[in-house]
């Protein structure tokens, strides 16, 4: 089947300006929404979600022409259900203003921060988890008490329009907005004067968004990929860490942006990783081309882009392993691939590959891969296989990246109660439980006195002896 759902008009410039003044005002009626009932939108949204499971994940099968469901069960709607229960349960903490300490020379006083909601939220949803990465951002937004405005990917029009009726049918658009259209629109969205817009998606957009986002002088949290290393030690069995990272790299066809991009492997372990990643896929997926546990990519122009990586490659030398020889392919859905012998000249290792080729590049020591990947744009994630716990600090404290998973991919991205968020070119910011209602919050410092006023000791005119002995005391 292959998705021709047509998205409804395009929303104008004016359609969104109109929402977002509906937004501003709504919100300018509550700005501090009491926890009740942020805790209430929470609860409806969780609700809907599972009851429109079923129609959520036929439609994000239809927009891949074949996506696992289970993938999307897995990867898109338990995370978002449990971020939305974690939500719930701590909201009372997180929105408890934060006792500070007053130094002594400013006593009698008392000092706190109260996280106070921002106001009006964008977030650009991109196609690759057109449910999770909507969720994920909407949860944290509401949770601080905003009003939300979500553009959702023309690459996923049944999503988009699935998740549209459900959210729709649980929050008045003047609390969460779904927006439309193409690619003109969401240029329009991202100058829109929101107090704080959330993008994910490549790094050549995200960079258009903030200087779209500059213009309003609005806060960004972009959530931009790039090629995400996986390194095995000299140590560690090959069987357990191929399989790893043969599940964070066959999810979803490898269409995520934390998953492993290309991994270092000892020189002398070359061909027993390559034997035990091969295993380990096909174990996985017997077959491909009538599996339907193994998904699609999302569309004819990223399938071709996958194909020309290949293609270049073994123009330019490399060793390129089609790990189902001799399938047919069908559709849309491109087996796995090992390539060997890559060098920095092909474009798979310069360009994040979002999909399931795994170029294997080989070293002679932990720092020489640990060198390799520092010469290269700071990573999203990284993946270190190896269980000496000397060597996992080693690689902690030698390297930069948004997030680590030290003997496993991906799963630190489901933690509630971690952040998660790039580095540089990867990204900036983060969300996810407590950081994610603290992105979109603001931590306003208060001071509050009461009568005593004993700042009247420093008051003018100076040269006063209690303001010499001041002095003394602490400016020291």
């Amino acid at each position: 089947m292959s998705s021709s759902i047509a998205l409804p008009p395009v929303n104008s410039d004016t359609d969104l300006a109109a929402t977002f003044a509906a937004q501003r005002q709504a919100f300018a009626g509550n700005p501090m929404p009491p926890e009740a009932q942020r805790r209430q939108w929470l609860k409806s949204l969780r609700e809907a979600l599972l009851a429109d499971q079923d129609r959520l994940v036929a439609a994000i099968d239809t927009d891949f022409d074949g996506r696992s469901a289970d993938e999307t069960l897995l990867a898109e709607l338990l995370p978002s259900v449990q971020g939305l229960r974690h939500a719930e349960r701590h909201l009372h903490g997180w929105m408890r203003p934060s006792r500070r300490k007053v130094g002594l020379a400013f006593q009698p006083a008392k000092a706190q921060v109260l996280y106070q909601p921002l106001g009006v939220v964008g977030v650009i949803v991109p196609w690759n988890y057109p449910l999770f990465l909507a969720i994920g951002p909407l949860t944290c937004a509401l949770a601080a008490g905003n009003r939300v405005m979500l553009k959702l990917s023309e690459a996923t029009p049944a999503s988009a329009l699935a998740l549209k009726t459900t959210l729709e049918r649980v929050f008045p658009s003047d609390l969460v907005s779904v927006v439309l259209g193409e690619v003109e629109v969401a240029q329009a969205f991202a100058r829109l004067p929101f107090d704080h817009l959330l993008f994910t998606g490549a790094t050549s957009i995200g960079r258009q968004v903030m200087l779209a986002a500059a213009h309003n002088l609005t806060p960004v949290t972009l959530e931009l990929g790039g090629k995400s290393p996986a390194i095995v030690s000299a140590t560690v069995p090959l069987d357990a860490a191929a399989e790893r990272i043969a599940f964070g790299k066959t999810l979803n066809a490898g269409q995520t942006c934390v998953a492993p991009d290309y991994v270092l492997v000892p020189r002398d372990r070359l061909d027993g990783f390559s034997d035990a990643y091969r295993r380990a896929v096909r174990r996985f997926y017997p077959t491909i081309a009538d599996n339907r546990d193994y998904s699609a990519i999302i569309n004819p122009r990223q399938l071709q882009r996958l194909q020309g990586l290949l293609d270049d490659a073994r123009h330019k030398g490399a060793q390129v392993i089609d790990l189902y020889p001799d399938e047919t392919r069908q559709g849309r859905r491109l087996p796995p691939h090992l390539l060997l012998g890559v060098n920095d000249d092909m474009i798979v290792m310069q360009d994040e590959i979002f999909g399931p080729l795994l170029p294997v590049v080989p070293y002679d020591t932990l720092d020489d891969a640990l060198s390799y990947i520092n010469q290269r744009p700071r990573p999203l994630s990284l993946y270190y296989f190896g269980y000496e716990r000397s060597e996992q600090e080693h690689v902690l404290r030698h390297s930069h990246s948004g997030g680590v998973c030290l003997n496993d991919t991906l799963l630190h991205v489901a933690q509630d109660d971690l952040p998660f968020g790039g580095i540089g070119p990867s990204g900036m910011g983060h969300y996810h439980g407590l950081e994610g209602f603290q992105t979109f919050s603001k931590a306003k410092a208060v001071l509050a006195k009461q009568r005593l006023n004993t700042a009247r000791l420093i008051y003018p005119p100076y040269g006063k002896a209690v303001q010499r002995l001041i002095y003394k005391l602490f400016i020291r």
